[in-house]
């Protein structure tokens, strides 16, 4: 009897199919609401880690961002759940793996995961309730949307200035230049549609929409039959439809909702546009012109049209070895192929686009010519079957990996379904790729196939446009001047009243920020729902070949790495590992020329890189030890052609493609200067920890600002021939020391496929010489640091750093805690709500001793200083309730309990035992975290948080330049 009521259909949900799909190890079950019409997907799987997902199509029709400030504010506060900010408060009470929300183009959805059931159920309720019964408090739209505020709140005397969470998280995302590049051809691509708009919002814009118009968007678009849920794990669908059911549906009926979806009108003619991007002035304009091509295909949601769009991107764009990616990388019309290279397919119909950055405004004619050459000698000249079968043999190790290390797998899965859902296709055709890839193998067995899309999506294809996006010194000073008078001007015509009622609503905000919400009405986990520590993945050791094996599932993939300790190096050559851990898959290999190296890494694997990994010891920071990983992926099939490849580069790289080298470096520089205001607050932190231990320098030496700026200066010096002769001479210098160290493998799969996997280690490396045991040490660091870096950007990125203790030191476990808990209790309140930042917080960084405060995508720069040291007041002079401890120590152990892939999980196993992270170590430091008291905080940032010794480093525009000065900031030019 059981086993039918557990296969039973809840009476509120009609089944409409199920289906199975073996290489992704899941079942697809589709079900509708019957009132409402509300679509349910869901993929039942074997895993504990259980995903939720509600969509809403959103279809903006203008640039005022009210879909995304909507997402903000549908989180602060419902009927069930009427305090201020529910969703900050749950990722407190909570043991998720993930929670969040997203705004794309054209939908509107609220995630998370998690793998306790409780915690689960609790999510729900809040989220269920959050979306479809949402408070919309006016204030909330004031905080996280826009508002008029006066300089000082309190003050009508003082200016008018616009405040808001989204208004400045958009100033920062539309700072890069990528972002407005991608918004301008959007834009030309899609003059009729919702694509033509902005969905995150332009900040001109934003300040345009009324509380109004925010509330009949909701009422309008936030309804079951404009719904799609999406589930992922073993909690079956008639528990989930119980909930919808019981939680929210129950209440709506069925509405016919109007929705501006249609495909674009086609242009019969190429279009050409101009237009600037904000540089800082005296920074200089040369060789900084961003020129792309856009073309608009067919149905995303036709599956076919779908992976044709994929296959034509792939044959023309995959690596150096494709024909447009190799054009656009030698041209001499620009340093780099432009980042917006590729097919992007979540839209209604899909765009493919080329081009390039580092360029000049005059030169787009001949860059459209260059790609027209290229475009038409593929056609004449064709592509060949292996090529072709190497690029669907990607696609298919892309579909059956499962992923799930940076973002759960079954939310990756979800992503993926969700546009056909929207657009009305199939999402399970999308999930279940194996027949149409079987189509496509029997397809390019035509040599005219190919040749024949080029054709038609391309060449013959008029509705293209060419966008020139040129740097302009003057832009921001004109931006930000006609912000200033039209503010001036609004002030100039405020009644005495209606500049009362701004001191008003900003004191009634104020006081709603402060006040102490009633957040028992809220579900929560807590310590009793910890579970047990996570069980370490096992593994077996082969002493022949100092080989580690995890027998893992897979889904028919192998894993390989070869870790060597780093040599003893010299300072430059520590600089120059990570442009040889880029270059090393990047360059010619043996015999093999670079081109044929990229076609061969293609067809025989999952992509090849190598990697620099160092770490302090558990009891001293100071003392840092090193690693290079190369690293490889595989088909299972593939396994003796993945162990050949790894072995081949790892001893036959060659450094002597001088043009080649040249191009990557330029290419890095442009990835890494684009890099900056999408991640401003690590590198913020990065430079205030520069100091503080040996492990903190080398990742801002190597990763972080200091490194930027090195790889620009390295940039302009290879243009000199003897430069970058000397260059490579050190690459393959390097690369000989590197090789002729003593290594060990690591070797991850499924059980039936490991002993075939270490024997083919055998045969391939056996009678190699053993290699050398000398190791690299770093000499201490120690500094104090108070650092202003300048860039193009219209937010700031805040940081403070304290030196504190290795992560087996006994206080690390509470300064693990106090992270969370200052955060909670005050920098979220202080730094997003009142202060209008997207983000701050604070957290210890056991790996290298340091603790660091942040602030991201900020209007405000000595206030938010400030306030780092106020929380810490804050923490002292404050009775706290053991609730805000549970919470902060709820979320340490969600972080180190983050479920893996099965190989992230193996991978993950083996690089702490390398370091010398064992699981004694861990379960020491979780035991730690669990018994942390309010007078441990209390007594640790007394002890190593004092305010005089903190490290200071801030990244911010060059208007700022006074500012900072004044704060007393050493001024650094990226």
């Amino acid at each position: 009897m059981a086993a039918v009521i557990e296969n039973a259909n809840h009476p509120a949900f009609e089944k409409l199919r199920s289906h199975r799909i073996d290489t992704l190890n899941l079942e697809v079950e589709e079900y509708r609401h019957k009132k409402t019409g509300a679509r349910h997907l869901h993929l039942a799987a074997d895993n504990d880690e259980n995903v939720f997902f509600v969509a809403l199509r959103t279809f903006p029709m203008d640039s005022t961002g009210v879909a995304h400030i909507l997402e903000h504010t549908a989180l602060c506060g419902s009927e069930k759940y009427p305090v201020r900010d529910p969703f900050f408060m749950m990722i407190r009470r909570s043991l998720n793996t993930f929670m969040n929300a997203f705004t794309s183009s054209d939908w509107t959805a609220y995630p998370f995961a998690s793998m306790n059931r409780k915690d689960f159920d609790n999510l729900l309720s809040v989220y269920l309730d959050s979306v479809f019964f949402s408070k919309l408090d006016p204030l909330d739209f004031a905080q996280e949307g826009h508002r008029l505020e006066f300089e000082k709140p309190d003050d009508p005397n003082t200016d008018l200035v616009y405040r808001g969470v989204v208004y400045n998280e958009m100033k920062g995302a539309m700072s890069a230049p990528t972002s407005q590049l991608w918004q301008n051809l959007s834009s030309h691509l899609f003059p009729t549609t919702t694509y033509h708009y902005n969905s995150g919002g332009e900040p001109d814009h934003i300040v345009d929409l009324s509380y109004d118009d925010l509330v009949n968007f909701y009422r309008h678009h936030y309804h079951p039959s404009n719904a799609i849920f999406a589930t992922y794990g073993n909690i079956p669908a008639h528990e989930h439809h119980e909930r919808f059911e019981e939680l929210a549906l129950k209440r709506f009926d069925k509405l016919d909702i109007e929705l501006p979806v249609r495909d674009e009108k086609r242009m019969f003619s190429p279009v050409r546009v101009e237009q600037g991007y904000a540089v800082n002035e005296g920074e200089g304009t040369e060789n900084k012109t961003h020129i792309v091509t856009g073309w608009l295909l067919g149905h995303s949601f036709d599956l076919l049209e779908n992976m044709e769009g994929q296959l034509l991107s792939a044959v023309l764009l995959e690596n150096s070895a494709s024909p447009l990616m190799r054009a656009l990388e030698t041209t001499d019309l620009g340093h780099a192929p432009s980042p917006m290279c590729g097919l992007e397919d979540s839209n209604r119909e899909m765009t493919f686009v080329c081009g390039i950055e580092g360029s000049e405004p005059d030169k787009h004619k001949e860059l459209e010519t260059l790609i027209e050459n290229t475009l038409q000698k593929v056609v004449e000249e064709g592509v060949s079957e292996e090529r072709l079968e190497a690029i669907l043999h990607q696609l298919e190790l892309h579909q059956r990996e499962i992923a799930g290390d940076q973002f759960p797998y079954g939310l990756q899965l979800i992503m993926s379904a969700i546009a056909p859902m929207v657009h009305g296709g199939d999402p399970v055709e999308l999930l279940d790729l194996e027949p149409v890839l079987a189509t496509l193998r029997e397809k390019i067995k035509d040599p005219e196939y190919v040749p024949g899309l080029i054709r038609r999506k391309l060449l013959e294809n008029p509705h293209r446009v060419t966008l020139t996006l040129r740097p302009d010194e003057k832009l921001e000073s004109r931006r930000q001047q006609a912000i200033r008078e039209a503010l001036a001007r609004r002030k100039a015509t405020l009644t005495e009243e209606e500049a009362q009622q701004i001191v008003e609503r900003a004191r009634a905000l104020e006081e709603r920020q402060m006040r102490k919400d009633d957040d028992s009405i809220l579900p929560k986990v807590d310590l009793s729902d910890v579970p047990l520590q996570m069980p370490e993945p096992e593994c077996r050791y082969d002493g022949d070949i100092s080989a580690t094996v995890y027998a893992r599932g897979t889904n028919g993939l192998v894993y390989e790495q070869v870790v060597v300790p780093v040599p003893t190096l010299t300072e430059e050559d520590l600089l120059f590992l990570p442009y040889y851990t880029t270059l090393i898959s990047e360059v010619g290999c043996g015999d093999l020329d670079y081109l044929q190296m990229q076609d061969r890494i293609s067809a025989e694997s999952g992509g090849i890189s190598a990697a620099f990994s160092a770490k302090g010891k558990i009891d001293d920071v100071q003392d840092v030890s090193g690693y290079l990983i190369f690293s490889g992926k595989a088909l299972a099939r593939n396994r003796g052609k993945l162990t050949r490849l790894l072995h081949d580069v790892y001893n036959g790289a060659r450094f002597d493609e001088k043009d080649r080298i040249r191009e990557i470096i330029a290419q890095i520089r442009a990835r890494r200067v684009q890099a900056v205001t999408g991640s401003g607050h690590a590198l913020a932190m990065g430079a205030a920890s520069q100091g503080l231990s040996a492990g903190a320098w080398l990742a801002y030496r190597l990763g972080g600002l200091a490194g930027i700026r090195g790889t620009k200066q390295l940039d302009e010096a290879l243009n000199d021939p003897e430069e970058l002769e000397a260059f490579c001479g050190r690459l393959a210098a390097l690369h000989e020391k590197i090789r002729n160290q003593q290594r060990q493998f690591l070797v991850i799969g499924e059980d039936e496929q490991l002993p075939a996997m270490v024997d083919d280690l055998k045969s391939c490396w056996q009678g190699e010489p053993d290699g050398s045991a000398e190791t690299w040490r770093m000499d201490p660091v120690d500094y104090t640091t108070r650092e202003a870096w300048l860039t193009s950007t219209q937010v700031n990125f805040c940081a403070k750093a304290y030196q504190t203790v290795p992560v087996d030191h006994p206080d690390a476990a509470a300064l693990t805690v106090l992270g969370g808990f200052l955060r909670n209790g005050y920098l979220h309140r202080a730094i997003r709500e009142k202060g209008g930042a997207y983000g701050g917080g604070a957290g210890q960084d056991s790996v290298n001793g340091v603790f660091r405060f942040f602030s991201y995508r900020d209007p405000r720069l000595g206030e938010t200083l400030e306030d780092f040291d106020k929380a810490l007041d804050w923490l002292q002079e404050t009775d706290h309730e053991y609730q805000e401890l549970e919470e902060s120590i709820l979320g340490v152990i969600g972080q180190l309990d983050r479920p893996r892939s099965p190989a992230g999980a193996a991978r993950h196993a083996f690089h702490n035992k390398l370091f010398g992270r064992s699981p004694e170590q861990r379960a020491r430091f979780r035991e730690r975290v669990l018994a942390v008291t309010l007078d441990d905080l209390k007594r640790v940032a007394s002890t190593w948080l004092v305010p005089e010794k903190a490290s200071t480093a801030v990244v911010t525009s060059s208007d700022n330049r006074e500012m900072v000065k004044d704060l007393g900031l050493d001024i650094q030019e990226l």
